[in-house]
């Protein structure tokens, strides 16, 4: 069951309740196999991505469901306690000293931003010991972090993401674009990517992360070369303003876009017949697989149909990860999940589906210390040393009809 952070109670008060019942707990005899497996679960309610949260939200409902129907984790059913960053690294590092501290979670899945994910693990997660998988922070920064294997992510890196965009504005036929870019984690990053592998000319512009009124000097100088498109690397609250100065002072008419402008409010605010024919890159779950499509068969059966959101797969994968490396562990200690996160997707053991006959086979044999390989909706959870996804999926997309359209997806390995 998830919580909103705007209903909870005064923390001074809350902290005095968890006391006590950790007393009671105590008093009655409980022990660490009785405890119940609590995941943070960092997302943005308010800000300029909270069009995501909700989403996100069912997709780790969706996770928390098929393992309670399965018995659980160590008997326990498994808890989602939420925070709002709001996108700002003082809020999200509040909101995990407050998870951590006050509501005693054993893991974090989030946050969503690059930015705020490297604060957390560094402000935070890494000294308490609480690994922390985010399922859309793509920032190549985050693969050299220094996170003492905390950190880790279900989606694949930037430096991906920033190459299949290049080859999208070559195929495009473009030889001269703007980029106009978040000044964060994300958008450098990405943005570094896009110009290190395209082979025509680039402005790029940055922007301040917290927000402008405006953006039209920014916009002037990505233009002032002759740029031919605007390549947006953005959240869809900011793009939503320099899009429009962009189109009503006839600055830029066409655009690229990536996952953070991936947006149906954009559509609605912009109007479908300005971006129509526009598109851009996200990482993807690509061809259908017997993983995703256990997923997809899940997610409808719950929800009716399926989403249209990045990183929802993602989110599932994180929420799976952590309830069975804490069943591998036999513990909600955070290092022992730590170290089991990089053993229960490993290849050569029994392979598992999402859904809830995989994730109920996954925990039975994690229960029983059998070698498991978790076969993630989006990808193959086959970390490496740095946290990350080793293979996975560029989505190509477009802007179509009023809808956001898959074109293609693009394989991508690290190995």
């Amino acid at each position: 069951m998830s919580i909103n952070p705007r209903s909870l109670m005064p923390l001074h008060l809350l902290a005095a309740l968890v006391a006590a019942a950790s007393v009671l707990a105590a008093a009655c005899g409980d022990d660490e196999e009785a405890e119940q497996l609590r995941i943070g679960v960092l997302v943005d309610f308010s800000g300029p991505i909270a069009e995501f949260a909700e989403p996100t939200m069912r997709a780790m409902e969706l996770a928390v469901l098929h393992v309670n129907e399965a018995g659980g984790v160590n008997g326990q059913d498994v808890v989602l306690v939420t925070g709002d960053t709001r996108v700002d690294p003082t809020q999200g590092v509040e909101e995990a000293r407050r998870l951590i501290d006050v509501e005693g979670v054993h893991a974090i899945v989030g946050p969503l931003s690059s930015t705020v994910t490297l604060a957390v693990v560094s402000s935070v997660a890494r000294e308490a010991r609480i690994p922390v998988i985010s399922p859309s922070a793509t920032s190549p920064a985050l693969s050299t972090a220094n996170d003492d294997g905390y950190l880790f992510r279900t989606t694949i890196s930037d430096a991906a993401q920033g190459a299949v965009l290049a080859q999208l504005a070559a195929d495009e036929g473009l030889t001269s674009v703007g980029v106009l870019f978040r000044d964060d984690a994300y958008g450098q990053g990405l943005a570094e990517a896009f110009a290190e592998a395209f082979g025509g000319d680039v402005a790029a512009v940055a922007y301040a992360a917290k927000g402008q009124p405006s953006y039209l000097a920014e916009l002037q100088q990505a233009a002032a070369d002759g740029a031919e498109v605007l390549v947006a690397i953005a959240f869809p609250e900011e793009a939503q303003v320099f899009l429009r100065e962009a189109i009503e002072q006839e600055i830029f008419t066409r655009f690229l876009f990536v996952d953070g402008t991936r947006s149906e409010g954009l559509i609605e605010a912009i109007g479908a017949e300005h971006l129509n024919g526009s598109k851009g890159t996200a990482p993807g779950s690509g061809p259908a697989t017997p993983a995703s499509e256990e997923w997809d068969a899940a997610y409808l059966a719950e929800y009716g149909e399926l989403p249209t959101v990045a990183f929802l797969r993602e989110s599932y994968d994180a929420v799976i990860a952590v309830a069975l490396a804490a069943q591998a562990a036999d513990s909600m200690d955070g290092a022992a999940i730590r170290d089991q996160l990089t053993r229960i997707a490993t290849p050569g053991g029994a392979t598992f589906l999402p859904g809830p006959d995989g994730v109920r086979g996954a925990l039975e044999a994690a229960a029983r210390g059998d070698d498991i390989n978790y076969e993630g909706a989006a990808t193959n959870v086959d970390w490496d040393d740095a946290g990350d996804v080793t293979s996975g999926y560029i989505e190509i997309w477009e802007y179509r009809d009023g809808a956001i359209a898959t074109l293609r997806d693009v394989p991508f390995s690290v190995e």
